[in-house]
């Protein structure tokens, strides 16, 4: 007897009617937008209605191993999205919507699991949507207000005892319907995405908010930022004038700079051209 679990949303049942066995999910063609070991990531089409699937297949002994002796907690399967998507959802932060998940087998090494996502429609990464800001500067009310949605999401996170582990900007989702002239100024929808390594606890400890906000920081290093948009950044998030910042999360931030840095360093082997924040705390 099989001991597989599938769930689709009451909503989504028709359309997902003819899938009667937990292998026909894996059988699902279409448009492979990323490929892993053991994880695999395909959009496709089922009567006229768009979705992603992300299927995980066993991590082996080895790579559990592997992952344990580096003191990292290995990716068990899709439910941990299922789970992370959930927790964003109540907390009010925009992202995908699950209208299913499978589980195949009792043992976390070996089991087979999906998870499948509605499309969000149309839009466009922040990296993307960046990555000409140097030598063309954005509408400044649209980047202003870019900004301060990463801190409040940033710090929703956090002060909620949750941490993403992948937190740089490929993985924040512009919402453009219409293109890129149909973006609000005044208020842009961001979807945060690939929330497969989210971790939940009662609070996060302070080293994994370093992991996010360095993260975050190092991803944005070649987006032009002044020094006066960092300072935005953390008033926001800390919810406090600059002043205030400086005197009580100095610690942090230089915690913050020192590993973006060196995250910058390691995968451009070189040093990033930005206004350091430690040179401007005291």
């Amino acid at each position: 007897m099989s001991d597989a679990v599938i769930f689709i949303e009451e909503s989504e049942k028709s359309n997902f009617e003819s899938f009667t066995d937990f292998s026909m999910f894996f059988e699902i063609k279409g448009v492979t937008y990323r490929s892993e070991k053991n994880r695999e990531t395909v959009r496709f089409n089922l009567n006229g209605t768009r979705y992603f699937i992300k299927r995980h297949s066993g991590v082996g002994w080895r790579e559990t191993v592997k992952n344990l002796v580096q003191f990292k907690l290995p990716i068990f399967g899709a439910k941990t999205e299922w789970d992370a998507v959930k927790q964003l959802h109540d907390l009010g932060i925009p992202t995908v919507t699950v209208v299913g998940y499978g589980i195949n087998g009792n043992n976390p090494i070996t089991q087979e699991s999906f998870v499948i996502l509605r499309d969000i429609g149309e839009n466009i990464s922040l990296e993307k949507f960046t990555e000409r800001w140097r030598s063309n500067p954005p509408n400044i009310i649209l980047k202003r207000n870019l900004i301060y949605r990463l801190a409040d999401i940033s710090r929703q996170l956090h002060t909620n005892g949750l941490n993403h582990r992948d937190y740089y900007i490929c993985h924040f989702l512009m919402g453009k319907p219409q293109g890129i002239e149909s973006i609000d100024s005044s208020n842009p929808q961001l979807y945060l995405i690939d929330l497969h390594r989210m971790q939940k606890r009662d609070n996060t400890p302070e080293r994994w908010v370093v992991k996010d906000i360095a993260g975050l920081y190092f991803s944005s290093m070649d987006a032009g930022l002044t020094l006066n948009d960092y300072f935005r950044f953390l008033k926001r998030y800390h919810d406090a004038s600059l002043k205030d910042v400086f005197k009580c999360y100095t610690p942090f931030w230089t915690k913050v700079e020192k590993r973006a840095i060196k995250l910058y360093q390691k995968v451009w082997k070189k040093s990033p051209k930005i206004p350091f924040l430690a040179d401007k705390s005291t």
